[in-house]
C-alpha cells in the first residue's frame, strides 16, 4: 500500500508540477504573440509602417490568397514593407472595429471589419473615393513572439455613402 501511495505522489507532482510549468510557459507564448499582433495592428493604425515591420521576422510571408480580394503574396521583410506602404498609401479615414482575437503558442487569429475610402488608384478593385467596408480575417504564424507568416483573408465591398449600406 506504501509504494502504491508514494507512487501516485510521485505521479501526481510530475503531473501536476511540469504541467503548471508548462502552463505558465505556454500562456506566456501566447502573450507574448498577442503582444505583438497588438503591436503590429496599432502601428499600422498610427500610420508607421516601420514600426509594424518591427514585428515581423526578417524572412516573414505576406499572403493574401483571396482571388476577388487583395491576392498577392510577399516574402521577406523588405517586400512586405513595400507592399505596406503602397496598401496604407491607397487608404485613407481607415477605421478598424474588432471583431475576436485569440491565439495560441504558434499562431495568433484576428478577425476584425475595416473601412476606409480608396485613396489611390492601383491596388484595390475600387475606384478612388470609393467607400469600403472589408471584413479581414488574419492568420498569424508566430516564431520567437514576432510574425512569420501574415494570411490575409478579405472580403470588401463599397458602401453607400449616404446609408452605409452596402452599395449594389
Amino acid at each position: 500500500m506504501k509504494r502504491s501511495i508514494l507512487a501516485f505522489m510521485v505521479f501526481s507532482l510530475a503531473v501536476y508540477g511540469c504541467s503548471e510549468s508548462g502552463n505558465k510557459a505556454y500562456q506566456a507564448r501566447v502573450a507574448k504573440n498577442l503582444a505583438a499582433v497588438e503591436n503590429h495592428f496599432h502601428s499600422e493604425g498610427l500610420g508607421d509602417v516601420d514600426k509594424a515591420l518591427e514585428t515581423f521576422t526578417d524572412d516573414v510571408v505576406w499572403d493574401a490568397p483571396a482571388p476577388n480580394g487583395l491576392n498577392r503574396s510577399f516574402s521577406g521583410k523588405e517586400a512586405a514593407g513595400n507592399n505596406y506602404r503602397r496598401l496604407w498609401g491607397a487608404m485613407r479615414n481607415v477605421k478598424f472595429q474588432p471583431v475576436q482575437r485569440f491565439a495560441t503558442e504558434d499562431r495568433v487569429v484576428d478577425d476584425s471589419i475595416i473601412t476606409f475610402e480608396v485613396a489611390k488608384d492601383g491596388y484595390f478593385n475600387f475606384p478612388v473615393g470609393a467607400q469600403v467596408e472589408m471584413r479581414l480575417v488574419h492568420i498569424f504564424e508566430m516564431r520567437d513572439g514576432k510574425i512569420a507568416k501574415e494570411i490575409v483573408f478579405d472580403m470588401g465591398h463599397p458602401v453607400a455613402a449616404a446609408t452605409g449600406q452596402r452599395a449594389t
